[in-house]
């Protein structure tokens, strides 16, 4: 078997080898290359603390599959100078070696680094990203060296990872380069990506840079300045490593340049225990238009067990979901389901019930850990369950998916947006005539009139009418604390008896609905009064569909249903309108989007001046407002009681009567 050196691709690690427990050794170096379905691995000889050198590994090994925990163990025996081992790579892991070599070498062990191991993937089958640590098993993406041989293209030494210096100075700098011959190559080590530059034929001699504190910059178009900050600066801005790298020409300065930002900009999954670990490019489209303080407070939120708990403690929710999924059994039998946003893993597992073949439950909170957990812990189900912890616009699968399965939706359905990671979700895994369960959604709206609602918030601002607290006069900041307790939408559960029209309903249909179109939503309004009575907001609720092959299924939060953890929302006008019987009510639901999760919602409503004064108001009287979905206010009842008995379907069933099976 060929040298490593010589393979088209080369990596290096580090063993940590005890002499015999007394002495540690430092700086053996690991090559690693690929020669079709085999790890190829020969280690230089090692060098003693105090200088002095030992000879390498030796020898064949053997190796064993450590399923489920994803270790490749080899036993060696050793005896002689420097060879080669060939480690057959039957299930990918981390390769952990054991050997003895006259009582020398004690035990020692390596990671393969993955963000190197990434590069011999060429085939687009076979494309996979991964990160490994020392000891935790490796995640993949539908690679099987076992039976798919890869073949591997040659590559210039600029290839992606590992670049050929013309030469390379410390700061301060000195009359001569530190190194003659320098070499530098890109790892990504326990999820921290770093830069290591050494002289080619002494390896042991490393530069080590961390790129989460590394700053690149351009002196020339065939020189760059790397400044590394010093791991004592806690927190404060100080610099204590510095080199100035010339590069043999422009395209190669260009190609290091952009290797960098890549290396820089990767993120893994893999600092959990988790069995599934994803490398994934850190600037998505979620991170695009999302603020970091709202998805960091997002993910915290959805990490933890209790608002889980009381997701599934919902019992309208969580047994609709799985009354829709075990009606709709044929559905899932054999089939290919993902999990958006999955959570605990419940509909996970709902999925794996129903006989499907494999499920990548996604979730990129900590959730995703006790996800692992459950699972786990229902063994006759994970084995047909992968948790992929990451952001759906990030990571990648390895195979399409027959079914979506997802819980996307918020207060007034659009809230937190997660729509829209569902329907990123369905362009990049769903297969053309795939599912999606929900199927669609519908918002519902009608005005309503509650007196005590309005009044309740118009008394909040009193304390502002007070003129003499502690001697102050506060009146002057009455109004504009009104008008703040009236941007907030009401989520709570309503008596339907407050509505004063018939509801109408704006469809958003998940199988073909755009990402840009929950953007901004615009919705007309127009509505005929039933009562004689004022208008004191709009009142909006949602219904999801899944539209299985044998039965459909509603999911509804309308007032006159039981009372979900979604409740309803109401959107209070601070000048009421008033209505006759028959009167017509126009106006207009208009909801924006923004970078905090959520949307900021305009209502306008409308309707004619009627009974004594009309002529001199004028024909129309109009009420307009302006919400923040982000900052409701929270005026809940207490849920009320549930049956499983859930075999009847809202209003206006006749909307969906074109919905194919």
């Amino acid at each position: 078997m060929s040298d490593p050196k010589a393979q088209p691709y080369r990596f290096e690690s580090t063993l940590t080898v005890l002499n015999n427990g007394l002495e540690e050794l430092k700086s053996w170096r690991v090559f690693v290359g690929l020669q079709h379905d085999e790890y190829l691995v020969s280690a230089s000889n090692a060098v003693l603390a105090d200088g002095s050198s030992v000879p390498g590994l030796v020898g064949n090994g053997t190796v064993f599959a450590g399923y489920p925990s994803g270790d490749l163990k080899t036993s060696i025996e050793t005896a002689g100078d420097l060879t080669q081992m060939s480690t057959r790579v039957d299930l990918l892991g981390d390769v952990i070696v054991s050997g003895q070599s006259q009582g020398l070498v004690q035990q020692c062990s390596t990671n393969i680094i993955a963000d190197e191991v990434e590069q011999m993937f060429s085939q687009d089958k076979a494309a996979a990203s991964m990160a490994c640590s020392c000891g935790k098993p490796l995640g993949v993406a539908g690679v099987n060296l076992k039976t798919e041989p890869v073949e591997i293209p040659q590559r210039q030494n600029e290839k992606e990872h590992e670049f050929l210096l013309a030469s390379m100075s410390q700061l301060p700098s000195t009359s001569s380069p530190t190194f003659a011959s320098p070499v530098a190559r890109f790892f990504l080590r326990s999820g921290i990506a770093e830069l290591h530059i050494h002289e080619e034929l002494e390896p042991e001699r490393v530069d080590s840079f961390d790129l989460r504190t590394t700053q690149l910059f351009k002196l020339s178009p065939v020189h760059g300045l790397c400044i590394s900050a010093s791991p004592e600066a806690k927190g404060k801005t100080a610099y204590s490593t510095g080199i100035v790298v010339q590069f043999r020409n422009e395209k190669e300065c260009s190609s290091f340049y952009r290797a960098f930002e890549r290396a820089k900009n990767k993120v893994s999954a893999q600092d959990s225990d988790l069995p599934n670990k994803i490398l994934s490019v850190s600037k998505s489209t979620f991170d695009e238009k999302t603020d970091p303080y709202s998805a960091e407070m997002y993910f915290h939120y959805y990490g933890r067990l209790l608002h889980q708990q009381n997701m599934l403690e919902d019992y309208v929710r969580t047994g609709t979901y799985y009354a829709a999924v075990t009606e709709n059994q044929a559905d899932f039998v054999g089939r290919v389901v993902v999990d958006v946003g999955a959570g605990s893993g419940i509909l996970s597992l709902f999925a794996a019930q129903a006989g499907a073949k494999h499920v990548y439950a996604v979730e990129a909170s900590e959730m995703a850990e006790y996800a692992s957990k459950l699972i786990a812990g229902n063994p006759l189900l994970a084995q047909r369950i992968t948790v992929v912890k990451g952001k759906v616009e990030e990571i990648e699968l390895p195979e399409k998916a027959d079914i979506l399965i997802s819980e996307p939706m918020g207060t007034l359905l659009v809230n937190e947006r997660m729509l829209e990671s569902y329907v990123i979700a369905r362009d990049q895994f769903l297969a053309p005539d795939g599912k999606m369960f929900p199927t669609l959604g519908r918002i519902h709206m009608a005005p309503f009139c509650d007196q005590n609602l309005y009044l309740e918030i118009a008394n909040k601002a009193l304390f502002w009418q007070q003129e003499a607290f502690y001697k102050v006069n506060l009146t002057p900041l009455h109004e504009a604390a009104s008008q703040e307790y009236f941007l907030q939408p009401v989520v709570d559960a309503f008596d339907e008896k407050l509505l004063v029209a018939r509801a109408i309903s704006h469809i958003i249909d998940f199988k073909s609905v755009k990402e840009e179109d929950l953007h901004e939503i615009d919705i007309p309004l127009r509505f005929v009064s039933t009562n004689d009575s004022q208008i004191h907001g709009l009142a909006c609720w949602f219904d999801v569909l899944f539209n299985g092959s044998t039965t459909q299924r509603w999911l509804t939060t309308a007032p006159s249903e039981p009372t979900t953890h979604w409740y309803q929302v109401r959107c209070v006008l601070s000048q009421p309108l008033d209505v006759m019987p028959g009167q017509e009510i126009t106006g207009r639901l208009h909801m924006i989007a923004h970078s905090a999760q959520s949307y900021i919602i305009h209502v306008t409503m409308s309707t004619e001046l009627r009974g004594p004064g009309a002529e001199q108001g004028g024909n129309l009287q109009t009420s307009s407002a302006k919400y923040n979905l982000k900052d409701p206010y929270l005026r809940m009842l207490q849920p009320q009681g549930f049956s499983l008995a859930q075999d009847h379907k809202p209003d206006h069933d006749a909307q969906i009567s074109l919905i194919e099976h």
